[in-house]
């Protein structure tokens, strides 16, 4: 009989650095508004309806309100259960018994359809007890969103595929290749599960890099597990050494007591400081902040390549709203006037006037330099 501990069991038994913390009460920057009604009910009756799964649940993402909201969602496949137990993740983990929802890829494009959506993340958990890590599966889902909506564009979180596995995803079409090192490397061992590296994370990042030249690649850092600042930058220099296009920097959560502890809580002027640090190293596309994730809207507005590093600045760091960002990023709204509104010199009735055309460039300006508005 096999008596080793299972995924679940390792990540129950915490050892005395995963103790309870004594961290601090959460700061007000970090206090965000739940899901509602409205698009966010929409979207969780559809994904319900058809027995899908997003990571916005499952990590317990503190932007759930914000994307629900907007009417979108970061959709996860391969099922709902993680052959790995990483110290820092929410979503179950154990073992799936290679069970795998043939339906499922064609059930992603018909919510993706249904949503209306333009811009789709497509994540999964890791499946270790398949061949291919779930490539085929990873890369099918892609085809059929792509079959169902040709014109939507679609980000793929993968796991840490390499060689052919890498190549499958990649050969699907995905507008954008992202793969998450998560942590600083002296931290990856103590974090990360042990079948994941932070040197197998920058060889996938590397090859996909490699094999299509054309897809811009993408990963994220959190911070406040007991980094050094020193480390992030070193870890940001190899990020872009591996060709890394778009990095996100946001703070860890800590989900459970069972889970990895917070070391502190990372003022967001110091979210400014590494994110003017790493667009000197060169990065496209660099979103930093307490509440920044991975598939955080701003990054996907970048990477349509219809919101430039200012207006994407401004709504990373919570001055521009989803709806400004939005009127700014189809050109309905100017940079003046999105700076006027991030700055409450103006306010978002008067900024929707002036981008639907029903408000002049002069009379926008007056009321935004008067400071009485919002």
């Amino acid at each position: 009989m096999d008596d080793r501990p299972t995924a679940r069991q390792r990540a129950a038994r915490a050892p005395d650095s995963l103790a309870p913390d004594s961290r601090p009460r959460l700061p007000d920057w970090l206090r965000v508004r739940l899901p509602g009604g409205g698009p966010a009910a929409d979207t969780t009756r559809r994904l319900r309806r058809l027995g899908l799964h997003t990571v916005c649940e499952e990590a317990r993402c503190p932007n759930q309100g914000e994307c629900w909201g907007a009417g979108t969602a970061t959709l996860m496949i391969l099922g709902d259960t993680c052959t790995r137990a990483c110290r820092f993740c929410a979503v179950r983990t154990g073992n799936p018994r290679r069970a795998l929802d043939a339906g499922e890829p064609e059930a992603a494009a018909r919510a993706v359809a249904e949503a209306g959506l333009r811009y789709v993340v497509l994540t999964s958990v890791d499946r270790d007890d398949l061949p291919d890590g779930g490539a085929a599966h990873f890369a099918a889902t892609v085809r059929a969103i792509r079959a169902a909506v040709p014109e939507v564009l679609v980000e793929v979180l993968a796991p840490d595929y390499l060689g052919a596995d890498l190549r499958t995803v990649l050969a699907a079409g995905p507008r954008v290749f992202a793969h998450n090192v998560e942590v600083v490397p002296r931290l990856a061992p103590c974090v990360r599960d042990r079948r994941a590296s932070w040197d197998r994370s920058i060889e996938c990042l590397r090859q996909a890099r490699e094999v299509a030249p054309a897809i811009p690649t993408k990963s994220s850092l959190m911070v406040g597990l007991g980094e050094e600042p020193d480390e992030v930058l070193d870890a940001l220099h190899a990020l872009r050494g591996a060709g890394v296009a778009i990095v996100t920097i946001g703070q860890y959560l800590r989900p459970s007591a069972r889970h990895h502890p917070v070391a502190r809580y990372v003022p967001p002027g110091e979210f400014a400081e590494i994110e003017a640090i790493a667009r000197g190293m060169g990065f496209e596309f660099v979103a930093a902040g307490p509440l920044v994730r991975s598939s955080y809207r701003a990054a996907e507005l970048f990477a349509t390549r219809r919101l430039d590093a200012r207006a994407a600045e401004l709504f990373a760091t919570r001055h521009l709203d989803a709806r400004t960002a939005e009127l700014f990023a189809t050109r309905h709204l100017d940079a003046r006037t999105a700076e006027l509104l991030a700055t409450r010199r103006l306010d978002a009735r008067t900024a929707e006037l002036f981008a639907t055309r029903r408000l002049d460039a002069r009379a926008g300006g007056c009321g935004g330099d008067r400071g009485d508005a919002g």
